[in-house]
């Protein structure tokens, strides 16, 4: 089965509560429709035009803002949030919707059709915060290679290619293990992980690669049993081949569904070219490191990736 395929099948068989809350925009409204009517969740839509089986919210006129707002209060009051200005953010519906994923009035959230990714991004980490444990939060994007010209076929993680700029040495660390856990989530595989560069087993010399080489140090620390190896010349991580001449010791023991680029610029070209010339589709970014579920859409998204990235975030919300 296709990993998107099964992905829409697990969300099937357990329907999770997600909020949209930029029901104004036509194609979150079409995808609200289309998610409902294929069973694939159960939709708040705010601010948008009244759609069969789908739960309609006005943000601004919620019958339970004021304790939204009073919870907002309480959270924010240690850094001068007055009781006017949070009932005035909780009328946001991004603001709004994150916080009714914290209280466990729904399952998750997906914005940035309209909002920017810094407010899509600030209301999820003020608001649901990061979950136990989690170093940092990061994004990736959800790689198929599906295509029947395909070179390769099935599901990668590609992390970070959205949100970190430059992470530091315990920043990848923590991108990495938590692009692991989206590994096993989402692909219901065990992850095998690149740490990507432009050196393969200590064939070149710099300080952008002692931190790649620290990271790998401290993910094999925190995760002893996880396959992971690095750094890594991209070719040498996807061809057994390669690898087995450029790094003969490699702990890795086949082509990895994980890729950890170095730094935001390297993911984000990465992964678009990846896109746009190799024909994969992908699927985010992907927020990673959050409580709950709160995710981020391109502004050029279409429907199609509402779809996907709304089936995402419901099985996130199932582990």
């Amino acid at each position: 089965m296709k990993p998107l395929d099964r992905i829409l099948a697990a969300v099937r068989a357990q329907p999770r509560h997600i909020i949209l809350p930029e029901g104004g925009d036509p194609r979150v409204a079409e995808a609200a429709a289309r998610m409902t009517a294929e069973g694939l969740a159960r939709i708040t839509l705010m601010d948008g035009p009244a759609v069969a089986g789908v739960t309609a919210l006005a943000p601004a006129e919620a019958p339970d803002l004021p304790e939204l707002a009073e919870h907002w209060h309480r959270m924010r009051a240690a850094r001068g949030m007055t009781a006017d200005r949070a009932l005035a953010e909780m009328r946001d519906p991004i603001r709004q919707a994150a916080m009714r994923v914290r209280l466990g009035q729904a399952d998750g959230t997906l914005g940035g059709a309209v909002a920017t990714t810094a407010d899509t991004v600030r209301a999820a980490l003020q608001i649901i915060g990061r979950a136990p444990g989690a170093g940092i939060v990061s994004s990736f994007f959800l790689m198929l290679s599906c295509g029947p010209a395909a070179p390769i076929r099935g599901g990668m993680i590609f992390a970070d290619c959205g949100l970190v700029v430059e992470p530091d040495a315990e920043g990848l660390a923590s991108i990495a293990l938590s692009a692991a856990d989206s590994c096993r989530r989402l692909l219901a595989e065990e992850p095998r992980v690149a740490m990507l560069s432009f050196s393969t087993a200590g064939s070149a010399d710099h300080p952008s690669l002692l931190k790649i080489r620290e990271a790998l140090a401290l993910v094999r620390a925190a995760a002893p049993g996880l396959e992971i190896d690095g750094e890594m010349q991209f070719d040498a991580a996807l061809d057994d081949a390669i690898r087995s001449k450029k790094a003969p010791n490699s702990a890795l023991t086949g082509r990895p569904n994980v890729f950890v680029f170095p730094d935001l610029a390297s993911g984000n070209i990465g992964y678009k070219i990846a896109q746009r010339l190799g024909g994969l589709t992908a699927i985010g970014p992907i927020l990673q490191g959050l409580a709950k579920p709160a995710n981020d859409l391109s502004r050029g998204c279409s429907v199609e990736d509402i779809v996907n990235a709304s089936a995402v975030t419901a099985v996130q919300a199932g582990h």
